[in-house]
């Protein structure tokens, strides 16, 4: 034990010290991300928590009900209170205090944490799983030639539908939930009706693999009528679900297409092995303009509004209005809500290791290159509030980027083999990778760790998907089964 004179000696000493760090106030100015200022700069104590700053801001933006923020100091999330803050990360405050405000969801997703069903049925690897727009309905694809509809309520078989002759490659459903479409290894398009697990007929056009299928959005059409494929026959083309007639082939690459997105802008886009990225008026069929960056293959495209365009007019909960106008009404406002006044802004993935993002209405000219991955990337997903991006490589990594500027974040590590597919939750706040190593990972965006790990499968994880209302994430792989997960 130090003498007394020691600890009376340190005691005045760590009074003194305190004594000369008052806790000052801080001259701050509230912004938003997109620039606009909110209310006159104002003097915080540096001792004030995000709680606090929540209500001021509320408070600045006369909001009737409460919404939940997060702030944000020179590109740099406030966690702590602002003064531990400041001094962590030296941040100057001679000038007033810019913090930029984003507004999160006002509904919380609870992270899943352990699997409530293991679906047998797929007697071959389950190669693609979808939830259907209301997060009602889970649609899978498999190597044995089947597509399967699955009750979530009993977590059981609902029907097992039988037309491909050879592996099913991918699964789509309608915005408006109406209709799912798949594509198989020989080229061939089935539609099906998911209440009866019914085909409603087949699409033949494509000679090769079909890589990837999109809709047109509810708000330019609903009922949903026309969709999009990619194949690697080198085309892409538009069909009418309808007539089961193809509308329209979009060629122009060299190699096979990859990747296939349908704006809400009215532009189609495609990716190829060629190394380019295509973009098409989904009226005419025109090719609007080429985006070049990539040397090598591009595997995966990823749109800012995607998830908007997915759910079309259905919200969070599953909801959407029963009458055709109202609700293509709804799709159009959730798909100006998630792009905010600005350009839809579109990322892509190569075998190159690297990412581009793209503001394709804007400019042939990438607005960011984003370089990390020391492998080749699998797939890039946009958040669903379209702030962030996530990307899952062949180097064991997902990584964590800005989804307006496109700078990195973090990286994400735990996976000890090559990630094969991504999917967020509903309210932007956790994401899920699945792996080579037949593992699992749910992170957490604020604190930027694993949240659980979901070991269970017996083999590799192919595909993965979370429902869009949150509470369930599907996933399936080589070992034939099919998990459901939940919290």
């Amino acid at each position: 034990m130090p003498p007394a004179e020691n600890r009376w000696t340190k005691k005045r000493k760590a009074e003194e010290e305190a004594a000369v760090v008052p806790a000052a106030n801080v001259v701050v100015q509230f912004q938003s991300d997109a620039g606009e200022k909110a209310g006159p700069q104002l003097s915080v104590p540096q001792d004030a928590t995000v709680k606090q700053l929540n209500l001021l801001l509320n408070q600045l933006l006369d909001n009737e009900e409460k919404l939940p923020y997060s702030f944000f100091v020179e590109e740099q999330e406030l966690a702590s209170s602002l003064g531990q803050h400041l001094q962590k990360n030296k941040v100057s405050v001679e000038a007033a205090l810019c913090i930029v405000y984003q507004p999160q969801a006002v509904f919380r997703v609870r992270p899943v944490s352990r699997c409530t069903a293991s679906m047998p049925g797929h007697a071959e690897a389950v190669l693609s799983v979808n939830f259907s727009p209301d997060g009602r309905q889970l649609a899978s694809g498999s190597g044995d030639t089947t597509v399967r509809f699955w009750d979530l309520g009993t977590q059981l078989p609902a029907h097992t539908c039988q037309a491909h002759k050879n592996w099913v490659q991918c699964v789509s459903w309608s915005p408006d939930a109406a209709m799912v479409v798949s594509g198989d290894q020989n080229g061939v398009l089935w539609l099906w009706q998911p209440k009866t697990g019914e085909t409603i007929g087949a699409c033949r056009g494509h000679s090769k693999v079909i890589m990837s299928i999109a809709w047109e959005p509810a708000h330019m059409e609903l009922p949903c009528r026309r969709f999009v494929t990619a194949s690697q026959d080198g085309t892409a083309k538009v069909w009418d679900a309808n007539t089961r007639r193809c509308l329209f082939t979009l060629s122009g690459h060299t190699r096979p297409v990859t990747c296939v997105k349908w704006g809400g802008d009215g532009f189609i886009h495609t990716s190829s092995r060629d190394g380019s990225i295509m973009v098409w008026d989904a009226k005419t069929g025109a090719r609007a303009q080429t985006l070049q960056g990539h040397g090598h293959w591009v595997n995966t495209l990823a749109l800012s509004a995607e998830y908007a365009l997915r759910t079309g007019p259905f919200d969070h909960t599953g909801t959407a209005p029963s009458d055709p106008a109202e609700a293509k009404q709804a799709a159009l406002q959730r798909y100006e809500t998630a792009c905010g006044g600005a350009p839809e802004r579109l990322v892509s993935g190569s075998d190159d290791f690297t990412m581009f993002l793209w503001e394709p209405s804007v400019s042939k000219k990438p607005v960011q290159r984003l370089t990390g991955h020391v492998q080749l990337i699998n797939q890039v997903q946009f958040s669903p509030d379209g702030r962030w991006i996530v990307s899952a490589s062949f180097d064991k990594s997902v990584k964590l980027w800005d989804g307006m500027k496109g700078t990195f974040i973090t990286t994400f590590r735990g996976h000890v083999r090559p990630v094969y597919q991504v999917s967020w939750s509903s309210d932007s706040r956790l994401v899920v990778s699945g792996s080579s190593d037949s593992t699992l990972k749910v992170w957490n965006v604020h604190t930027k760790k694993v949240q659980c790990d979901l070991p269970g499968h017996a083999d590799e994880v192919f595909t993965v998907d979370w429902s869009p209302d949150g509470a369930s994430i599907a996933s399936g792989g080589k070992d034939q089964v099919l998990k459901l997960w939940r919290h």
